[in-house]
């Protein structure tokens, strides 16, 4: 997406497993997408998420297919396939540092998170690394309390916090991220495809043409 000629980007990244992609995921976006005041969003279905006990149940390839169908029309949004055809496990660090890499210097980098993941940051390879490599927007919700952080975690937040969005700094600041309350997951989805229930309106109608044609999630 072109940008203004006296404007250097600002890039966002929103990975996941997207097992199915859903209204929920698609509301979170467009808050990014809003609040960072976004030029390019890259949303990267996970291959192989070494953090998960349990896999996808579809392919990454369905999963890449499904989030394609989902923001087709959007511009400035892209599906980013480079997890799906990594041959190994995903690293959020190796992501970032791939899409740094292909930005102008100086450009300033997003990556949301969840407040829940925030949680477990400590544990995620190079972790430390991330700052230097980009922001985080944290989707935080209701109930979230910083004091419950890893130590390491909520001293970060404490020093990197900014006021909003419209700081300029390519890297290593950190804001939590308004979002409408959304009562939906993947998991609750997977369930009621599973038992043939209406999920239209979760559920984008492309995406839940190709989940019947392919007969996911029964």
């Amino acid at each position: 997406m072109a940008t203004p000629a006296n404007r250097l980007p600002c890039v966002g990244v929103f990975g996941g497993t997207f097992d199915p992609v859903h209204a929920a995921h698609l509301r979170m976006a467009d808050a990014f997408w809003q609040q960072c005041r976004l030029t390019q969003l890259h949303l990267v279905p996970a291959g192989q998420p070494y953090h998960r006990a349990q896999g996808p149940q579809a392919s990454a390839e369905q999963r890449l297919a499904m989030l394609q169908l989902a923001i087709a029309g959007r511009p400035g949004w892209l599906a980013d396939d480079r997890e799906v055809h990594r041959p190994r496990h995903a690293y959020t660090i190796e992501t970032l540092e791939e899409i740094r890499a292909e930005l102008p210097a100086g450009s300033a980098l997003w990556f949301l998170v969840g407040g829940d993941s925030l949680q477990n940051l400590h544990t995620w390879h190079r972790w430390r690394e991330l700052f230097d490599v980009a922001n985080l927007a944290v989707a935080v919700r209701p109930g979230f309390d910083p004091a419950h952080l890893h130590p390491d975690i909520a001293r970060r937040w404490q020093a990197a916090q900014v006021a909003d969005f419209s700081n300029s700094a390519p890297s290593g600041t950190m804001r939590a991220l308004t979002l409408p309350p959304v009562p939906l997951s993947a998991t609750q989805l997977r369930t009621q495809l599973a038992q043939g229930e209406d999920c239209s309106g979760q559920i984008a109608k492309p995406v839940l043409a190709y989940i019947r044609q392919h007969q996911l999630y029964r």
